[in-house]
C-alpha cells in the first residue's frame, strides 16, 4: 500500500478537528458572494414601472399590460425564462426598483410561483385616453426635476395631487380659457391645445 502524501494527511488531520472542506448544500445552502446575481424581486415603492426593463430584457422573460378600463400597469416577471444576465438591474431607472437577491435554490416539481408581479396606477390624457406612463413614474420626475417640476403641467398636477390639492373642475361644455393646461395630456394633444391657444385653432 501507497504511503499516503504529507498534504493529504495535513488535509485530513484539519478535517477531523474543523469539519469537512465540502459546503453541506442541501442541508445548509452556501452563502453566495455578495455580488451574486440569485433571485430577482421588485421594491414596490421604488419601481415605477417605466418599462426600461422590459425594453432590455434579452430572454423576453419580462412583460407588461395596460389596462385602460382600471388603469392600472401591470408587470411580470418570468422567473423560469430569466438567464440572470443583470441587465434589468443595470438599466434600471431609479436604480433601486428592482434588484438580484442571494437566493439561488429555485427548484420546484411544478412550473408554478414563478411569476413576479406590480401593478400601479396608470396616467390616461384627459382628451384622446392614451396612455401617458404610471402615477409613480410623474412623481419620480417631478421629485428629481425640484422646482423645475412646476414648468410642466403634467409634473405640476401630480405634484398637487400628492399634497392633497383637489382636481380642476371640468366644464360640461366649453373650458373656460386656458383650462385645459391644467389636464393631464399627451405630448400631442397638448400641441393642439397650445395651438389653439395662439392662432385660435
Amino acid at each position: 500500500m501507497r504511503k499516503p502524501k504529507l498534504r493529504e494527511l495535513g488535509e485530513a488531520i484539519r478535517a477531523i478537528f474543523l469539519g469537512p472542506y465540502t459546503s453541506k448544500f442541501p442541508s445548509k445552502p452556501s452563502v453566495p458572494e455578495h455580488r451574486f446575481r440569485g433571485k430577482i424581486e421588485f421594491d414596490f415603492d421604488k419601481c415605477i414601472l417605466c418599462g426600461a426593463c422590459v425594453e432590455v430584457c434579452p430572454a423576453n422573460a419580462r412583460a407588461q399590460e395596460d389596462d385602460l378600463i382600471k388603469r392600472m400597469r401591470r408587470e411580470i416577471h418570468y422567473q423560469e425564462r430569466c438567464i440572470y444576465c443583470g441587465q434589468c438591474v443595470g438599466y434600471c431607472t431609479t436604480k433601486q426598483g428592482i434588484s438580484h437577491t442571494l437566493e439561488y435554490d429555485l427548484t420546484q416539481i411544478e412550473n408554478k410561483g414563478f411569476e413576479n408581479v406590480i401593478e400601479k396606477e396608470l396616467i390616461l390624457c384627459e382628451k384622446c385616453g392614451e396612455v401617458i406612463t404610471t402615477r409613480a413614474h410623474l412623481l419620480w420626475i417631478a421629485r428629481r426635476t425640484g422646482e423645475l417640476a412646476y414648468a410642466n403641467p403634467n409634473l405640476f398636477l401630480v405634484l398637487s395631487q400628492e399634497y392633497g390639492e383637489q382636481a380642476v373642475p371640468k366644464s360640461a361644455e366649453i373650458p373656460p380659457y386656458r383650462s385645459e393646461h391644467l389636464r393631464f395630456l399627451c405630448p400631442s394633444c397638448r400641441r393642439t391645445v397650445y395651438l389653439k391657444e395662439i392662432w385660435g385653432y
